[in-house]
């Protein structure tokens, strides 16, 4: 994984409560156990048409959205089946920071899992962000726990051990690997 510690990118508001992760990536597509190639399944039955064509009421379709990597939300993302595939769509499509008023626990993880920052904050503080413009500029700051945009900041918290192996971009191998000597030397005790 990649270090995480600060991140610039623009928003799309999606501000449904309730989203699961059938409509994240509907059960169809997952076919794959690769990490790609869903992105552009992500939201698919709001995406598109019956036809196939574009849903322009649908923010991931509009211009002002077409480049955004923050995805505003409302509360409980992510609930529904424990799909390991909605994170990678998102991520596929992305997508590297969800802001939610709250989060499926087995979603948050996924999230977490592929080096990706989940943010809570209040429906009020999600609203101001989702009002901005689609080319409005945001910096999430991790080291410092802090979301800035539009000459406003919203803190965010992170649980420690996480904002850790974020910030030094650790999945779960590369947390063992820094124990990497221990083990070595349990090893040779062991032979």
């Amino acid at each position: 994984m990649k270090p995480f510690t600060k991140y610039e990118g623009t928003i799309v508001p999606i501000m449904n409560d309730n989203i699961d992760t059938d409509q994240l990536i509907p059960k169809q597509y997952l076919k794959s156990i690769e990490k790609t190639g869903f992105g552009d399944y992500v939201f698919d039955e709001w995406r598109y048409n019956e036809d196939g064509t574009d849903n322009m009421n649908f923010n991931l379709n509009k211009p002002e959205y077409k480049k955004g990597t923050i995805l505003i939300t409302g509360d409980n993302f992510g609930c529904g089946s424990s799909r390991e595939h909605a994170a990678w769509a998102l991520q596929d499509y992305g997508f590297h920071v969800i802001v939610a008023g709250g989060y499926s626990g087995i979603f948050y993880m996924n999230w977490l899992n592929n080096g990706h920052l989940p943010i809570t904050l209040s429906e009020r503080e999600r609203l101001e962000l989702a009002a901005l413009s689609g080319n409005e500029k945001v910096i999430v700051d991790l080291e410092n726990n802090k979301l800035s945009a539009n000459g406003k900041e919203y803190t965010f918290e992170l649980e420690e051990t996480w904002k850790q192996r974020l910030l030094k971009g650790l999945d779960s191998i590369g947390l063992t690997l820094e124990y990497e000597n221990e083990i070595r030397a349990f090893e040779e005790k062991r032979k």
